[in-house]
């Protein structure tokens, strides 16, 4: 098989794939609901109490850790000459920072407001 068929229909399978899985989970979550309105339950067991200042709040600091980890795997292969283990190993450190302090930082808001 030819690179560039390869390279070509990849993209085109995963996309599909992950509409397919995101359309699943849709139809799940419906049937789950409409199974406990039939049951005489109230839908609003799964409704979440976070505000959209949360999400945004999270991605932000996700994107400025993953930001601060290029940028030492940056200097890492620079420095030690350690090429793409030294950038995927800080995106994915500083990222995990990020969120952790972005959970905190709920929590801390979520104590304030009880």
């Amino acid at each position: 098989m030819d690179v560039a068929v390869v390279g070509t229909t990849i993209p085109i399978i995963l996309g599909l794939g992950i509409l397919v899985v995101i359309v699943y989970i849709r139809k799940f979550n419906n049937m789950e609901r409409m199974a406990i309105i039939e049951k005489g339950l109230s839908p609003d067991l799964f409704k979440k109490d976070r505000s959209p200042s949360d999400s945004s709040l999270r991605s932000a600091l996700l994107l400025v850790g993953s930001g601060i980890g290029l940028l030492f795997g940056y200097w890492l292969d620079r420095a030690f000459d350690m090429e793409v283990v030294g950038y995927f190993s800080m995106l994915f450190i500083f990222g995990g920072v990020g969120l952790l302090l972005a959970y905190l930082i709920e929590e801390k808001k979520q104590r304030k407001n009880s």
